[in-house]
C-alpha cells in the first residue's frame, strides 16, 4: 500500500501516506499491547477480562481501519477514473492534431504545386514579352523603310516631272 500510494498524485499522496501512517502507528500500539498482555499476565480471571477488553477494542478499531480503508479504495479508484478519462482525453487531442497536421501537409503541397504552376506562367510571360518586343523594334524598322522609299519615290517623281517640265 505505501508503494501505490507514493505512485499518485501529490494531493492524493499526502492524504494516503498520513492515514498509512496512522494505521501502521495503530498496528504497532496493537502489537505492543498484546506483547504486554501475553507476557505479564498468570491469572486466568485477569487474562480473560483482558481478552475480552482487548479484541473488541480490536474489533472497533478493526472495523475503524475498514471503514478508512474502503474509502481509501474508493477514492483511489476514483483517482484511477480520472486517468482513464485523463488519458481517453490526450489521445483525442492527439488524433485531432495528426488530422490537422495532415490537412495542413496537403495545403502546403497545393501551394507548392500553385508556386511552380506561378513560376511556368512567368517565364512563358516573359518569354512573350521579348518577342512583342521583336515585333514592336522589326514593325518600327519596316515603317522606317516604308517611308524611306516613300520619301525616295516623291523626290524620284518630283525630279522627273521637273527635267520633263522643265524641256
Amino acid at each position: 500500500m505505501d508503494l501505490e500510494a507514493r505512485s499518485l498524485q501529490p494531493n492524493v499522496k499526502a492524504v494516503l501516506l498520513a492515514k498509512l501512517r496512522e494505521y501502521k502507528s495503530d498496528l504497532n500500539n496493537l502489537k505492543s499491547e498484546h506483547k504486554r498482555l501475553a507476557s505479564a499476565n498468570s491469572n486466568q480471571a485477569t487474562r480473560d477480562d483482558l481478552l475480552e477488553s482487548g479484541m473488541a477494542d480490536a474489533m472497533s478499531v478493526s472495523a475503524n481501519q475498514r471503514g478508512r480503508l474502503m474509502m481509501s479504495t474508493e477514492r483511489l479508484n476514483e483517482s484511477s477514473d480520472g486517468i482513464k478519462e485523463s488519458r481517453r482525453t490526450m489521445l483525442e487531442t492527439e488524433e485531432l492534431g495528426v488530422s490537422i497536421l495532415q490537412d495542413l501537409h496537403q495545403q502546403r503541397q497545393s501551394l507548392l504545386h500553385a508556386n511552380d504552376t506561378l513560376h511556368g506562367v512567368d517565364d512563358n510571360i516573359s518569354k512573350s514579352k521579348k518577342i512583342l518586343t521583336n515585333m514592336s523594334r522589326r514593325m518600327s524598322r519596316n515603317k522606317w523603310i516604308i517611308s524611306s522609299i516613300i520619301v525616295v519615290l516623291v523626290v524620284a517623281i518630283a525630279l522627273i516631272l521637273y527635267f520633263k517640265l522643265s524641256k
